[in-house]
């Protein structure tokens, strides 16, 4: 099976500082993939090359089997409307409700009658989970766990394959985040979703991921499942799964 993203010897650098250095993955159809690692290990950074909002200085990225590095405009603006992203903030719109932040890729690209539009935001609104007096608010009128759901229906209002997550439980309470990992879980099945997940929280590592990549010193230093990541010696693996907060987890888990 041809993987979904495939990431081969990705060079990455800004200025004198050289973040990637030889990056390699491959990210399966229909599995939660995780990037981890830690702070300036450049997780975001391999994201936003993913979707094409930076572009590495080596190196190949294939996203549903198209060569990142040498697509024409148009194929880009075709492939950036078969995922969906939700950042790290939301990056919602402040003067737009949540409605109008939800339709904005549905009114560019779909060209629908607005009755039909204002059905398909109110779907997409209660598939995350959201209340249908949600749709009228503004962001700043929000939860932060509001936010992280009208987010993520904006990012799904195109009905993607492939879906891009960018700490989606940061800032979330435990029970904020518990339910966020169960609705990623929900939509996986429902939408026959691939996701890939850039996180930190050994929760979510623990409960919904099927195979991770943990980056430090410039380099994928391990991938594959939990099991088989755990068993790898490198001292950062070990600092992210043998430390206290991994211990913990860990025996939560069993």
């Amino acid at each position: 099976m041809n993987p979904v993203i495939l990431v081969s010897d990705v060079v990455t650098r800004f200025g004198d500082n050289l973040v990637h250095d030889g990056i390699s993955l491959k990210v399966q159809k229909g599995e939660i993939y995780g990037l981890l690692g830690g702070s300036g290990s450049g997780k975001s950074t391999l994201l936003r090359e993913m979707i094409m909002l930076q572009r590495p200085q080596a190196g190949e990225i294939s996203v549903l089997g198209h060569d990142l590095m040498s697509l024409g405009r148009k194929e880009a603006a075709w492939l950036q409307r078969q995922w969906g992203v939700l950042f790290q903030a939301g990056a919602l719109y402040s003067s737009l409700t949540v409605a109008e932040n939800i339709g904005i890729k549905l009114k560019e690209y779909a060209h629908l009658p607005k009755n039909i539009l204002g059905e398909i935001v109110r779907m997409k609104i209660r598939m995350v989970g959201l209340p249908d007096y949600a749709a009228e608010l503004y962001p700043a009128e929000l939860s932060g766990g509001m936010i992280k759901r009208a987010s993520l229906a904006r990012a799904l209002a195109m009905d993607p394959g492939l879906l891009f997550l960018d700490e989606p439980t940061s800032g979330l309470d435990p029970i904020g985040a518990e339910a966020f990992d169960k609705l990623i879980l929900e939509l996986r099945e429902m939408l026959d979703l691939t996701v890939v997940m850039v996180t930190h929280d050994l929760d979510s590592i623990w409960t919904i991921v099927d195979r991770l990549a943990v980056l430090g010193d410039r380099k994928v230093i391990a991938e594959g499942s939990l099991e088989e990541v755990m068993r790898q010696p490198h001292p950062i693996v070990k600092q992210f799964f043998h430390g206290e907060r991994g211990r913990i987890r860990s025996q939560h888990g069993k």
